[in-house]
C-alpha cells in the first residue's frame, strides 16, 4: 500500500511538472538562451515541487501501459507549451512595434543580435522587447502567468483530451491582437513620420536645391528618437495591461 501511495505521488509529480516545465520553457526570460539549463531545470523542479501538494488530488492514475502514460504526459506538455507560447506570441506586439518605428525612422538596417527573440532584430525592436521581459518580472507579472498554469488544473484537467479547437482559436485570437497591439504602439510613429514626409516634400519643391536626402536622414532619426523617448512610457504601459488582461482570463476569479 505504501509502496503504490509513493509511486502515485511521484507519478503526480511528473505529471504537474510535465506541465509546468513545458510552459517556462516556451515562456520569455525562462526559456532565453542565455539562461542555463540546469538553472531552468532547477527552477522548473522547484515550482513543480511547490504546486504539487495541492495538485496531487486532482491526479489520474498511472496508466498500466507505456502508450497510456506517454499520452497522459505529452497532453500535460501540450497544455503547458500552450500557455508559454501565449506570453511569446504577446512579446510579438513589441518586436512588431519596434520593426514599423524601425522602419519609419529610417533604422530598419540598423539590425544587432536580438537575445529575446533569438534572431537579428532591429535596434528599437531590441529594446522594447529587452524593456518588456525587464517590466514583465519587475511588474510581478511573472507570478500571474505561474497562476495561470496553477489554475488550469481547473479548466484542462489531466487525462481530459486536449481541447485542440478551442486552443487553435485561441491562438489565432492572441495572434491577431497581438498584431494589432503592435500596430497602435506604432502609430503615432507612422503619423509623425508620414507627417515630415508630407513636410519633406513640400520643402523639396519650394527649394529645389537643397539636399533633401542628406538634410531629412538624419533629422528624420532624431525626430523619431525624440518621440520614442516621450512615447516609451505609455507604450510600456499598454503593453503590461494588455499583457495582464491576457493571463487574468486564464486564472480563476
Amino acid at each position: 500500500m505504501l509502496e503504490q501511495l509513493l509511486t502515485l505521488n511521484l507519478f503526480g509529480f511528473f505529471l504537474v511538472f510535465a506541465r509546468v516545465g513545458t510552459a517556462l520553457a516556451t515562456m520569455p526570460g525562462f526559456s532565453a538562451a542565455y539562461v542555463p539549463t540546469d538553472m531552468r531545470l532547477a527552477i522548473g523542479l522547484a515550482i513543480a515541487f511547490v504546486m504539487a501538494p495541492a495538485l496531487i488530488a486532482e491526479m489520474p492514475a498511472m496508466p498500466a501501459s507505456v502508450s497510456g502514460i506517454a499520452i497522459l504526459i505529452g497532453g500535460e506538455m501540450l497544455i503547458g507549451a500552450f500557455l508559454g507560447t501565449i506570453a511569446t506570441i504577446l512579446m510579438g506586439a513589441l518586436q512588431t512595434a519596434g520593426t514599423v518605428i524601425a522602419y519609419v525612422a529610417s533604422l530598419a538596417n540598423a539590425l544587432i543580435q536580438d537575445p529575446i527573440a533569438e534572431q537579428q532584430s532591429s535596434t528599437v525592436a531590441s529594446f522594447l522587447l529587452v524593456m518588456g521581459v525587464v517590466l514583465v518580472f519587475t511588474s510581478d507579472l511573472h507570478h500571474l502567468m505561474l497562476r495561470a498554469v496553477a489554475d488550469s488544473y481547473s479548466l484542462v484537467t489531466p487525462g481530459q483530451p486536449f481541447p485542440a479547437e478551442d486552443v487553435s482559436q485561441i491562438m489565432a485570437r492572441r495572434v491577431a491582437d497581438a498584431f494589432a497591439l503592435g500596430l497602435r504602439l506604432s502609430a503615432p510613429f507612422v503619423i509623425v513620420g508620414l507627417t515630415y514626409y508630407v513636410g519633406l516634400g513640400f520643402l523639396g519643391r519650394l527649394m529645389p536645391q537643397l539636399q533633401v536626402f542628406f538634410f531629412g536622414l538624419p533629422v528624420q532619426i532624431g525626430i523619431q528618437l525624440w518621440v520614442l523617448a516621450i512615447a516609451v512610457t505609455g507604450m510600456m504601459m499598454a503593453f503590461l495591461q494588455s499583457f495582464g488582461e491576457v493571463y487574468q482570463g486564464f486564472t480563476l476569479p
